[in-house]
């Protein structure tokens, strides 16, 4: 790179990650950089991300996004959380949500003092005690003060590039129509110089992005960064999407339904719901899962099956020379927790934080690598949990999962809830304790032991803890509008 001059960053594939990327980049650097995006109208998109987490809601915001002017854009409803169908034995049901349930104490989490009150003959569930929770399966929402309900989106992922192509485009960025021929290798550096489209346009750039999806057209196919495969941990590889119409008001929640081969998702927008079939080929054929699917969806569908396959994983160097990858072609988590646009997310924030002055430093990549690739093994963890744990024997599927061995780092995090009901985070660890008491106690993982600080409280005051907490969920949800109404008169498209 010449001192002076802009960084010249090319964006190799548009979609979610392509736009994501270009939007941040341009509104963050301004005329420090560069940015140019090469897409084809040819080439399609997974465009299936609809679920998302509430880190999305602060990376909007941190781009100057109006909430509901996006909203209205992308045919988005509020999301309270996840609720998980058949997941423990087929025939149970609970609820994964944002925020926090009960009130926590610095020495020990909300779940200890739960478990402590149950042995004094509290017997109200968990879930009374989340605010989400309950607003979720009352259909309620609105915005609270000091942010007093935790939420994210279910949006159409692909209404959300193009609001973010208008965005980037607004703010200097290039859109250039084309396919890549051809990526050119420099032969001194074997970094990439250029991309070389059909028709015989050539982009040189500094700095390139591969948003190619599965392809992964840069980041493996040219400069070989090596991929490890979790697929014996996380089996599915298979899914088929879909849209219906609606036939109710959408809910604040996406529903995760397992069944015999994988699960099953349903996630409510304005204008249409989004479904998928998600399972493990070695079980179950295509043609008896598109079968099954369309025998289990409601509302008329609106669209062809798309039918996608993968491989749940991560590139082992996903900053690699002069390339990052962003999205798909860095890796695959399945859509369980809703994490695919997170980790966009995450890569392009982490990316604009190492951008390099000039240039790039080997240890701004190792360090690029060393976070990126921890965060996806930490989710890769999470999603392992929810079929790992679970008293499901009716199908080889499930005896697979159940009888799989796990990495070391979830089987040490499993028993030490079920021993304790003590969970421990690391380096900004994606998922919140709750996260994990919720889906452990939910898959059935109830502690035999808890902090012994529970046990301080004299019988009324835990009582008065306990009830107090309660009441006010009930006395908060109660004065919630519906999820749809306030949607309606929000962002209503």
């Amino acid at each position: 790179m010449t001192a002076g001059r802009p960084r010249r960053i090319v964006i190799a594939g548009g979609g979610t990650a392509g736009w994501m990327a270009a939007a941040a980049i341009t509104r963050t650097m301004g005329r420090t950089a560069q940015v140019t995006l090469v897409e084809s109208d040819a080439i399609g998109t997974v465009g299936v991300g609809e679920s998302t987490i509430p880190p999305l809601v602060a990376y909007n915001r941190l781009l100057g996004i109006g909430e509901a002017d996006f909203m209205r854009a992308t045919q988005a409803t509020f999301k309270l959380g996840i609720l998980f169908d058949g997941w423990k034995n087929g025939h149970d049901r609970y609820f994964h949500s944002f925020g926090l349930t009960g009130k926590d104490h610095w020495s020990a989490g909300f779940q200890h003092f739960w478990l402590n009150g149950r042995e004094r003959g509290h017997g109200e569930p968990y879930d009374a005690y989340c605010l989400e929770l309950a607003a979720a399966l009352e259909g309620k929402f609105a915005h609270l003060p000091d942010n007093g309900l935790n939420y994210a989106y279910q949006l159409d992922s692909t209404l959300y590039a193009k609001f973010l192509r208008a965005m980037a485009e607004g703010d200097g960025a290039t859109r250039i129509e084309g396919r890549i021929a051809r990526v050119e290798l420099d032969s001194e550096s074997g970094d990439v110089a250029a991309l070389h489209l059909e028709g015989g346009t050539v982009i040189p750039g500094d700095l390139f992005l591969d948003c190619t999806g599965f392809r992964a057209l840069l980041i493996e196919q040219a400069l070989h960064a090596g991929f490890d495969d979790w697929s014996h941990w996380l089996p599915c590889d298979s899914a088929i999407a879909v849209q219906t119409a609606n036939v109710r008001p959408p809910v604040p929640y996406t529903r995760a339904m397992a069944h015999d081969a994988g699960w099953q998702w349903r996630i409510p927008l304005q204008h249409r719901t989004g479904n998928g079939f998600v399972w493990c080929s070695r079980y179950l054929e295509r043609d008896a899962a598109l079968e099954r699917l369309l025998g289990n969806v409601e509302g008329e569908v609106l669209t062809e099956p798309n039918h996608i396959r993968f491989v749940t994983g991560a590139r082992r160097r996903q900053w690699h020379r002069n390339v990052v990858a962003i999205g798909l072609s860095g890796g695959f988590m399945e859509p369980l927790e809703s994490t695919s646009i997170h980790l966009i997310q995450r890569a392009i924030l982490r990316l604009i934080r190492m951008m390099p002055q000039g240039a790039i430093s080997p240890r701004d990549i190792a360090e690029f690598n060393d976070q990126q690739f921890t965060d996806m093994e930490q989710i890769r963890d999470f999603l392992i949990l929810h079929y790992k744990v679970t008293d499901r024997r009716n199908s080889p599927f499930w005896r697979q999962c159940a009888s799989m061995p796990v990495p070391e780092s979830l089987a040490h995090k499993i028993e030490l809830f079920r021993e304790t009901g003590r969970v421990f985070r690391r380096n900004e660890e994606l998922f919140a304790e709750n996260s994990w008491v919720q889906v452990m106690m939910g898959q059935g993982i109830v502690p035999r032991e808890h902090h012994p600080i529970a046990a301080k409280l004299p019988d009324d005051e835990l009582a008065r803890f306990l009830s107090t907490l309660r009441q006010n969920v009930a006395r908060t949800v109660a004065g919630l509008p519906s999820h749809a109404d306030y949607v309606a008169r929000y962002c209503g498209g």
